[in-house]
């Protein structure tokens, strides 16, 4: 019986031993492995990729410092992009950008504050401008440092908190952590590869710095004289520094996030830099509203209907009414933009602000019309203000294009914007109303050309209370001219914004107010090249 059992459990043994060598058998152990590889490489792959997303995370929200450079306290800030390049942001003058380098980060220096006493030492000593020069250098590099620091806590330690709260393993969050670390000394190592210092002689200009060229100097003289570097460096600091002094002396207005901005443009004349001056202002001055009291076009032909399209690509409401230059062709084409809120006798609300407008009964491109006399225009301004006189909600901002038109509102809206002169004024008549004439946001189109010096382009921007819906103060913005060479920003404050409007009795005059047809169904019939003289305004 013992052999007998023996001989079992040596059966029992050769047959496990069988059974370990059978292809089936190495077949499933090969399943399991692979298996076992494939989630441990998804691990891993999971661990990596929060590792990323956290150091990117993490960088775009801490990777930033104030450190003061020269007379003004600067924000150095490092964050992932899709293009590489260099930002210097001059709120609210705009911003100018480099590509420097071709790694996913962008660098920006965004200019906190000034330093009054510094910089007024400075403009009145030129000398101490080139003093500066070295200090400032030093300043830049220890500014650096910091924010290489700064850059590296806050992207791998947001990367050791991501992959710590996904996975509850301290080692996965020191993966995760290393994993951040490489990815920023690889975007480190290809910044450092790839900068062109080049790259200063090419920069992009954006918002109000369309003359950045004379706020920075002869890059020029940067890229051939590096060892002048300092003293441009020191240079374009004094600029910003002198710029600086000049908005400081503004009067104070506090305004609260509930103040309504509105940007009051006027008289385009079919020019395409005032487009990008108002996309400019749009973003700078975050404002809630365009509002354009007429002459977009020119000659109001189908041809320039094209110009209108630019409507579309701002991001807020564009209230229109139509001007002197502008048919009913231009008033379609403007209508048919998706943001544009074109006004002809109507009320709307928009912002938060109840704004009545209507087009210039005119029509002087066409001399073939019978356009009204200045007396009957102000006559149908006067029909015109007497129909929204008893309006429910009051109406808080009349859009007229010509003043004679908007004087008669005097006393039934606490505000009249307009333009047509291509010069900016304002006065407060007997009743309280304001008006508001703008320059030519355009610099009067062509027409800006032919005087000695040429017509500036002129905005305001607007702050209005959300509560009272009165105007509280206003910016006004002067570009100068043909090249946009220099830049003005002058602020102004409403001494008494909530005083009474009155009306005041006037004489209609005895004319027949009904409004003149305006133009034809389509295109006008116009004179292609009338004399200078001839062209209105």
């Amino acid at each position: 019986m013992t052999w007998g059992g023996d001989a079992v459990e040596w059966r029992a043994v050769l047959a496990r031993i069988g059974l370990a060598f059978h292809p089936r058998t190495w077949r499933r152990a090969a399943g399991w492995l692979r298996h076992r590889h494939a989630v441990r490489v998804w691990r891993v792959g999971a661990v990596v990729a929060a590792g990323i997303a956290g150091g990117w995370a993490g960088l775009a929200v801490g990777g930033q410092v104030l450190t003061p450079i020269g007379p003004a306290d600067v924000v150095l800030a490092v964050g992932p992009s899709w293009r590489g390049e260099t930002v210097i942001n001059i709120a609210p003058l705009g911003k100018l950008a480099f590509d420097t380098h071709a790694a996913p980060l962008r660098f920006e220096a965004t200019i906190a504050e000034i330093r009054l006493t510094a910089a007024e030492e400075m403009v009145q000593n030129p000398e101490s401008i080139h003093r500066l020069g070295a200090s400032i250098v030093a300043d830049v590099k220890q500014g650096a440092v910091m924010l290489a620091w700064r850059a590296v806590l806050a992207s791998v330690g947001t990367a050791a908190l991501v992959c710590l709260l996904l996975f509850r393993s301290w080692v996965r969050a020191l993966v995760g952590a290393l994993t951040a670390l490489v990815m920023l000394a690889t975007a480190g190592g290809v910044t450092y590869f790839t900068f062109n210092p080049g790259a200063i002689a090419e920069p992009r200009y954006t918002g109000l710095l369309a003359g950045a060229p004379q706020v920075v100097g002869s890059v020029e003289d940067v890229i051939n004289h590096f060892s002048e570097y300092q003293a441009q460096l020191a240079g374009l600091v004094g600029n910003v520094s002198q710029l600086y002094q000049v908005t400081s002396t503004l009067p104070v207005y506090e305004e609260d996030a509930a103040t309504i901005r509105v940007l009051h443009v006027s008289d385009l004349h079919l020019n395409p830099a005032a487009w990008e001056v108002i996309n400019s202002l749009v973003e700078q001055f975050q404002v809630a509203v365009v509002v354009d009291s007429g002459d977009i076009s020119d000659r109001g032909s189908a041809a320039e209907d094209v110009f209108m399209d630019q409507i579309a690509d701002l991001d807020v409401p564009y209230v229109w009414v139509r001007g002197n230059h502008d048919s009913m062709g231009t008033q379609r084409a403007v209508a048919a933009q998706p943001n544009a809120i074109v006004l002809d006798d109507d009320i709307v609300e928009v912002a938060g602000l109840r704004f009545y407008g209507a087009g210039d009964p005119r029509f002087t491109a066409d001399k073939a019309l019978d356009n009204p006399t200045d007396a009957e225009v102000a006559a149908i301004g006067a029909r015109q203000a007497r129909s929204i006189a008893d309006a429910d909600p009051p109406v808080d901002v009349a859009v007229l294009h010509d003043p004679l038109q908007g004087e008669a509102f005097s006393g039934v809206v606490p505000l009249v914007l307009c333009g047509h002169g291509h010069e900016r004024w304002t006065e407060i008549r007997e009743s309280g109303t304001r008006i508001f004439a703008q320059g030519s946001t355009g610099g009067a189109g062509l027409r800006g050309l032919e005087h000695d010096e040429p017509t500036p382009y002129q905005a305001s921007v607007l702050y209005f209370d959300a509560e009272t819906k009165r105007l509280q103060a206003w910016d006004d913005i002067t570009l100068g001219g043909l090249g946009l060479t220099s830049v003005q920003i002058e602020r102004h404050i409403e001494s008494d914004p909530d005083r009474e409007i009155t009306p005041v009795e006037t004489v209609a005059p005895s004319l027949d107010t009904t409004p003149p047809t305006l133009l034809p169904p389509e295109s006008p019939n116009l004179e292609l090249s009338p004399p200078a003289s001839a062209v209105p305004r």
